[in-house]
């Protein structure tokens, strides 16, 4: 029982770590301010907004850091990276201290790898604790990634809405204090469980749920944003926003209490069951557990075909198939990977599509500007954050409409 509440606050604290570590979402609300100080062209502010965005590219540093440090050091790393990163260049807009091009380009290149590191820390947390229903806990927690911006104005407006240099500054210092917070959690994560098949149905209903409530927090953020515009309101605004993101505390609680009543009280009146909605058999999903566990016994063999053993680094390699559905096993050495042409196909297709809307939301500051709409670039780039914390949260709705569609059958 505890287990389970620990499991689930560890879900709560990536939710935070994501919901203020999407920095590069609000490079716009300062760009203009940074573009006049340093004295550059377009172009030049261009090659900033791409650098922030390169520095993704080292992601694979905190891949490396993981296998030689514990969990909570790199998610500190990513933040100090942050505070670094983003800390200088407020210096440099506060004109504190003058900084050549060249060395602004690799302080937004630091920044950006420690949105990066802090993106691995949180789906390494989310496999790990959600190995069953791992694609709902990531798509939940990625989601909050794009409501940093509209966050980051309710912030920044509750302080001063005349200072876009604020921006910079919460950039440096919000993701420090958001993994300060969230440290208790990863220090006190459970042990892996075999989880049976009413709890993976009692967990699939809690994603529910916990889905429906980042929608109300996404339109909350949405709707009312644009009425931040005054210091007393943002307060107001920010608060509310602050108990959305607090409300989930509530989950381990009941976690708990369910746990007690089912274990207690023997009656039909409360036994408290929740729909399925993973698309997956959680038996199959047990059989998988218990193999990466190294546990001997096999209860449902003739479902499982093995893809390949161990290997010496502990990295496995199962495959389970069921119809046309694969499942790969939890780890997978690199030298696999780089053999298989769906790993290409998803490494170009991210590389090729998923910059676009980066190009489009680097520049809306320039472009709110050149049309006339600058005074309302903060509620432009919380749109434009908003709708895609929408995009990402309903990636999650494969995993929920399976069972829908059975229901309709069904009925």
């Amino acid at each position: 029982m505890v287990g389970q509440s620990r499991k689930w606050m560890i879900l709560i604290a990536t939710t935070w770590i994501q919901a203020f570590t999407g920095t590069n979402f609000d490079f716009s609300s300062y760009s203009s301010t940074l573009k006049s100080v340093l004295g550059i062209s377009q172009l030049q502010l261009n090659y900033l907004s791409v650098a922030s965005d390169m520095g993704k590219a080292f992601g694979w540093c905190s891949g490396v850091s993981l296998m030689c440090l514990p969990l909570w050091v790199v998610l500190f790393m990513a933040a100090f990276l942050g505070v670094f990163g983003y800390g200088v260049q407020w210096l440099v807009i506060k004109q504190v201290i003058t900084l050549p091009y060249f060395l602004v380009f690799v302080l937004c290149l630091v920044a950006g790898c420690s949105i990066c590191w802090f993106n691995t820390v949180c789906f390494v947390l989310c496999i790990r604790n959600f190995p069953t229903n791992r694609a709902l806990a990531l798509s939940l927690t990625i989601s909050f990634n794009g409501v940093s911006a509209a966050l980051y104005t309710l912030i920044a407006n509750a302080i001063n809405p005349d200072d876009e240099t604020l921006y910079l500054f919460l950039n440096a210092l919000v993701p420090l204090l958001a993994s300060s917070l969230a440290l208790v959690p990863i220090l006190r994560q459970p042990p892996l469980q075999l989880l049976s098949t009413d709890t993976t149905s009692r967990d699939s209903f809690v994603f529910f749920v916990l889905n429906v409530l980042a929608v109300f927090t996404g339109l909350y953020l949405l709707l009312l944003n644009s009425l931040s515009s005054k210091a007393s309101r943002a307060r107001i605004l920010l608060g509310g926003a602050l108990i959305l993101l607090l409300l989930p505390l509530c989950l381990p609680g009941i976690v708990c209490g369910r746990s007690w009543a089912r274990r207690t009280v023997h009656t039909p009146a409360f036994c408290l069951e929740g729909p399925t909605f993973s698309s997956f058999d959680p038996d199959d999903f047990d059989q998988l557990h218990k193999e990466l566990i190294g546990n001997d016994r096999n209860n449902n063999s003739s479902s499982v075909n093995p893809f390949s053993e161990t290997n010496k680094e502990g990295l496995f390699g199962m495959i389970m198939e069921k119809g046309r559905l694969t499942v790969l096993g939890e780890e997978h050495p690199a030298r696999l990977l780089v053999r298989r042409l769906d790993f290409w196909l998803y490494y170009v297709a991210y590389f090729c599509g998923g910059t676009i809307g980066l190009v489009y939301s680097n520049n809306l500051g320039q472009i709110a500007q050149s049309l006339g709409y600058y005074s309302q670039i903060s509620a432009i780039v919380t749109l434009y954050s908003s709708f895609s914390f929408f995009g990402r949260l309903l990636s999650a709705a494969p995993e929920f409409m399976p069972s829908c569609i059975l229901h309709e059958q069904g009925g």
